[in-house]
């Protein structure tokens, strides 16, 4: 029935229906370890007649239950709804009042479908309970391919198409399109769904028969229920708008920034388009401050790498190195570093491609090539500013990793980043752009690897019993017990049936001590660095995540899916 509501449908059961505490938890492993909804193993087993559950579902969600929908519905009341959105939400159309109208749904806990009907359709929609099994027949009765004439089964009310020429629709359509009421609420409906979930990205993607809409949180990318495939064009259009963006030109990338307010509190938003086969793809990129963490002790650094951090980064001048692939908390890190010594008595300087968050106390630069301010160019300009500390958001060549050396060999602190996977393989990276060896080796003071894993949820952690084959990945068959203790997330309504809510980091600390120095102005190989870094002390990224799933904070599937 309600598959992904196992959490909600528990809850009925054992508070309402009074089923067995006992009874109850078998059922739900019953349900864990057969896949089956935890509501049809109910009523298989006789703990609850199907019409009681799905009447408690209505009071329980504040909807009305329709426990005997009609055979047939009239044409006009299926006209009211595209066969696309009915498909892709589960719902159908029941009656009309007004501006009013009332939808059963397959799944009535979603409770982000009503407003994205409202939103689309221009109404009021309002949603209730009914037998699954009678929503699917109805849909494939009346909303099947080839159940409606192909004028109603393309009908989206209120959004107006493509004029059907070749050079596609002109600027002042376009401007109509992006700027119609069912849009404009849409667009912003998705917006803050992905700013009230902690998403990091929000995907508009085009199909041939599809418009998907996907959302990074926490890292792992979520779709959301699609809108009809008509709306790509005025929904993508209604984006370029809000950043300012030529939206008649579709086919090269463009770059933008859109600035919203929501709940009290700015929102920056990074826009890119991208001409695909099938229209413009685009994703945005979101910068939340209230949502970022930018404290070093709460990035889930253990003691002893912590305290190694915060005292590099009091030193007076060096290099301090974080590495790691995109979207592993490098920018983050480097703020939070920031926020750990900004003092009136200090100049800090960074320069950024471009600024994500704005600190306090410290100024920031962003980059812009086609004015011929670089990295490199602003390095120069920057040591020229008395400044203590600066940040370069990346070395990415020669040029860059030579001025950021002089600064640090005349007394400045540098922080920045690099792009390799581990903390031995940035400095073998900085050999390989060219920067001489003992360079290197007397400037830099330390590397900190680091990835992203999602945290499991506080609310449903569980003790778990890893399968062998996934201890055998983690180089642990040969000890699967270890009095080690591992857990997991069943999942809950509070992380949306995922387990996991939110994400920590994992680390591998590197602090270049003489014997690794000497190595690096030998030149030795990264492998050779690393062998001699592990017998001084470094833990590797592995056994720093399984640090973090022995204490309970993710799991070892996580570790495996990030290293």
């Amino acid at each position: 029935m309600f598959a992904s509501r196992s959490e909600a449908i528990y809850e009925l059961l054992r508070d309402e229906v009074r089923v067995d505490p006992g009874r109850l938890a078998d059922l739900m492993l019953e349900s864990r370890t057969t896949g089956q909804p935890l509501a049809d193993a109910a009523i298989e087993h006789g703990l609850v007649e199907k019409p009681v559950l799905l009447a408690r579902i209505a009071g329980h969600l504040g909807c009305p239950f329709i426990a005997d929908p009609p055979g047939e519905l009239a044409t006009e009341i299926v006209k009211l709804l595209p066969a696309a959105l009915a498909r892709a939400y589960g719902v159908i159309p029941l009656r009309a009042g007004g501006q009013g109208l009332e939808l059963i749904a397959a799944d009535p806990f979603d409770s982000q479908a009503a407003g994205e009907l409202s939103f689309v359709l221009g109404r009021d929609v309002r949603l209730a309970v009914c037998d699954p099994a009678q929503v699917d027949r109805l849909l494939r009765q009346h909303y099947s391919p080839g159940a409606l004439p192909e004028e109603a089964s393309k009908q989206t009310p209120n959004i107006t198409g493509s004029t059907g020429t070749d050079d596609g629709p002109s600027v002042p359509e376009l401007e109509a399109m992006a700027g119609q009421a069912p849009v404009v609420r849409f667009v912003n409906l998705v917006l803050a769904q992905a700013i009230r979930a902690q998403a990091s990205d929000v995907h508009f993607e085009p199909f041939e028969r599809e418009f998907k809409i996907r959302c990074r949180v926490d890292g792992v990318l979520q779709e959301m229920a699609p809108p009809p495939r008509a709306l790509a064009l005025p929904i993508t259009s209604r984006i370029k708008v809000l950043a300012n963006l030529d939206i008649a030109e579709r086919r090269v990338p463009q770059d933008g920034r859109i600035r919203i307010t929501l709940g009290g509190r700015p929102v920056d938003l990074r826009v890119s388009t991208l001409p695909t086969q099938y229209g413009e793809s685009v994703v945005l990129r979101i910068l939340d401050r209230s949502a970022v963490q930018l404290e070093l002790a709460g990035l889930g650094m253990p003691g002893d790498v912590l305290n190694a951090v915060q005292q590099i980064v009091r030193r007076p001048n060096g290099i301090l190195l974080v590495t790691g692939p995109t979207g592993s908390g490098k920018t983050t890190t480097l703020y939070s570093a920031l926020r750990e010594i900004t003092a009136p008595s200090l100049k800090l300087l960074t320069i950024e491609d471009p600024v994500e968050y704005e600190i306090e106390g410290v100024m920031q630069v962003p980059i812009n090539p086609a004015a011929g301010l670089t990295f490199a160019s602003a390095l120069r300009a920057f040591l020229r500013q008395d400044p203590d500390v600066i940040m370069v958001g990346e070395i990415r060549d020669l040029e860059t990793a030579q001025i950021a050396i002089q600064a640090s060999l005349t007394g400045h602190l540098v922080l920045s980043t690099l792009h390799t996977n581990d903390a031995p393989g940035a400095l073998t990276r900085l050999l390989d752009m060219g920067v001489e060896p003992f360079l290197a080796a007397s400037t830099v003071e330390g590397v900190l690897s680091q990835r992203l894993v999602r945290r499991i949820c506080p609310d449903c952690r569980a003790p778990d019993d890893p399968p062998p084959a996934l201890l055998a990945q983690l180089g642990l068959a040969s000890d699967p017990g270890g009095g080690r203790q591992f857990f997991c997330g069943r999942g809950c309504a509070q992380c949306g049936g995922t387990g996991y809510r939110g994400r920590t980091g994992i680390f591998e600390w590197l602090v270049l001590t003489e014997p690794l120095r000497e190595l690096v102005a030998q030149k030795a190989p990264a492998f050779v660095i690393q062998q001699k870094a592990r017998e001084l002390g470094m833990r590797s990224l592995r056994e720093d995540g399984l640090r973090a799933a022995c204490s309970g904070a993710t799991t070892l599937e996580e570790i495996c899916r990030c290293l």
